[in-house]
């Protein structure tokens, strides 16, 4: 090796990636005999303990032109975010600091990352499962609904087709617009949902609430009537189980909608909301600066009031009470729960929502929307511990998206590989295997638009009327059809957002979030998502194989995922030549052709995929 320290070999450090408490942990680094250090320590920083300290490592001798110093390590016997980063010096004091960068005499160090986790259970049915993101209002119409009587001047789009309303209305958008999608409708497409592989339905808010997306809502106990009923959920549920399919919900809990039972800025509820009356049940939920119209709100939108999640009436109405809202849709048939803006909630309501969710049903998921490195976010000032073994079992994968597209958009492998290797080595295992991956959310535009290539317009106006020409098109399709590979072979639960399969494209929202078409499918590009879902099935080693990789250079992207008696590889070329892999053994077939591999080399056509099998 020519490196002195790298934090992925295990040469130099032992176990590969974040660390169990108890365990012990080995460090070895290996400089240039002819650098003269005669010593060498490690300092280790763990930042919730706000306690540093320094370790010589003893020298062990001398391989080939290198010194070698090692340690082992006392184990962590709480969870903790430790940085460590080494120094060197000679007999005559002189010396150096080694780091991420490599040497440096001057200068705060840029440290390695240590995550100690503690031990934890975290269900399997999950990451080897594919998920399918459903944005209720938009999937599937039974009958057109008549929202007269319902909180918030709704109305609804005659055509099903017809572009989602988005000028603002007195200076804001009011997401007034329904198209009528419903749970029963949900329902009467299961079986197209289990032959795409689908085995979690992740749900948007499904409460009721006075806008399409139900981001801001108005009772968490009731269904939205436009929606169902709370027999309908239960129903879809027990469908959904027969087929091996579970539902997660998604649980806004920072903030609730001013045209709500708690809040009730309009009046439309008959109890005391804490907008009416200082007595109300609800008032010492939110924060007021000078009451009724001062208050704090989420991003400072007057529409979104924001909770003190700290409140001990709400920790009971959501969490810890006994029909509390978290436990009540758990028990009504739901598996699980997403939760909105995670950032925005405090680690000790995380950790209480976990608590409720698993004394409830220990089989049932908590995932956190986190749009960076979960393992060392820092949120208001504060480092959070989402995945110390507490808070959260896995995150949506907004950093895999993002490498992804980068790498399809002509960038190298090397940084797909580099940013998804991060994540490996920062999370737990059972984190890194739980994340939510995906090509697109309600939260971004359409993957087919952004894999076109083509930058968005500005302005809703321009992007209402946006669409990829036949050619931008054909491209995005094609860099789409190689995306969907990756997604659906690597480790993390492959999300689907409802339309990315059949084609579907849209700008920012509200334009990818029309409504699915059906009837209008890209057939060919549906098929592969089914095949792509049915090998995840088949196959052993997508579900749960060991990660590793094969190739990453250029346009070339490779990598393989093993285990006992069963390997999957995925090789891509993202530029115009055919490129070669090597195997890392022979009897691999290709799963798509069923064509026989000779030798141990393999050839990926340009702009394409293969996936190969073996066993």
């Amino acid at each position: 090796m020519n490196t002195v320290f790298d934090s992925r070999d295990p040469r130099c450090k032992q176990p590969y990636g974040a660390l169990l408490c108890g365990k012990e942990w080995s460090l070895t680094c290996r400089p240039l005999a002819s650098e003269g250090f005669t010593h060498c320590s490690v300092v280790i920083h763990r930042e919730f303990a706000n306690h540093q300290m320094e370790a010589e490592m003893p020298f062990t001798g001398f391989q080939e032109d290198r010194a070698v110093f090692s340690i082992s390590l006392i184990p962590f016997q709480a969870p903790e975010l430790v940085w460590y980063w080494f120094r060197f010096w000679r007999d005559d004091g002189t010396g150096c600091l080694l780091d991420r960068t490599g040497y440096r005499s001057e200068g705060d160090p840029a440290p390695w990352q240590l995550t100690v986790y503690e031990e934890s259970a975290t269900p399997s049915w999950f990451g080897e499962g594919v998920t399918y993101q459903i944005f209720p209002d938009r999937y599937c119409r039974l009958s057109r609904p008549n929202p007269a009587g319902l909180i918030g001047d709704r109305w609804v789009h005659e055509d099903w087709y017809e572009t989602p309303a988005w000028r603002p209305e007195g200076g804001e958008i009011k997401n007034r617009d329904f198209f009528g999608g419903s749970l029963a409708g949900v329902a009467e497409h299961l079986d197209e949902l289990e032959a795409l592989g689908v085995t979690t339905l992740y749900f948007c808010p499904i409460f009721e609430s006075a806008s399409n997306h139900r981001y801001n809502t108005a009772d968490y106990t009731r269904i939205d009537p436009m929606l169902g009923t709370k027999r309908d959920f239960k129903d879809l549920c027990a469908r959904a189980r027969e087929r091996g399919i579970r539902v997660l919900l998604d649980g806004v809990f920072n903030h609730t909608g001013s045209q709500s039972i708690y809040f009730n800025a309009d009046g439309f509820y008959p109890n005391l909301g804490a907008a009416q009356s200082r007595e109300s049940p609800y008032f010492d939920w939110f924060q007021f600066r000078d009451w009724p119209g001062s208050y704090d709100a989420w991003w400072g939108i007057s529409t979104l009031p924001n909770v003190r999640e700290d409140c001990p009436d709400y920790i009971d109405y959501i969490i810890t009470g006994e029909n509390s809202v978290v436990k009540r849709w758990l028990r009504a048939g739901a598996s699980g729960w997403r939760l909105d803006v995670a950032d925005e909630l405090p680690d000790e309501f995380i950790e209480k929502l976990r608590a409720a969710v698993e004394e409830t049903d220990p089989d049932a998921m908590v995932i956190g929307e986190v749009w960076e490195d979960a393992s060392n976010k820092i949120s208001y000032s504060r480092r959070r511990k989402y995945l110390l073994g507490k808070e959260l079992h896995g995150v949506m994968n907004y950093p895999f998206r993002t490498a992804l597209f980068n790498y399809l958009l002509d960038g190298p492998a090397e940084d797909f590989k580099e940013a998804m290797e991060t994540l490996r080595e920062n999370y737990p295992p059972a984190a890194f295997h739980s994340a939510m991956n995906f090509l697109g959310t309600h939260d971004t535009p359409r993957a087919l638009t952004v894999l076109g290539g083509v930058p968005l317009p500005e302005g809703r106006d321009a992007q209402s009327m946006f669409c990829l020409t036949p050619d931008q098109r054909a491209a995005g399709l094609e860099r789409l059809h190689v995306a969907a590979a990756i997604l659906f072979t690597f480790p993390g639960s492959p999300m689907i957002y409802y339309g990315d399969e059949t084609g579907m494209e849209g700008a920012a929202d509200p334009f990818n979030r029309r409504t699915y078409p059906w009837g209008r499918e890209d057939q060919a590009l549906l098929g592969w998502f089914r095949r792509l879902g049915g090998l995840r099935k088949e196959r052993a080693s997508l579900r749960r194989g060991d990660l590793q990789w094969l190739e990453a250079r250029g346009p070339l992207l490779a990598f393989l995922r093993e285990v006992p008696g069963e390997a999957t590889a995925t090789l891509i070329s993202a530029g115009p030549e055919a490129l070669s892999v090597s195997l890392p053994e022979a009897g691999y077939r290709d799963l798509i052709s069923g064509e026989e591999i000779p030798g141990t080399d393999a050839s990926v056509p340009p702009y394409s995929v293969r996936l190969l099998g073996r066993g």
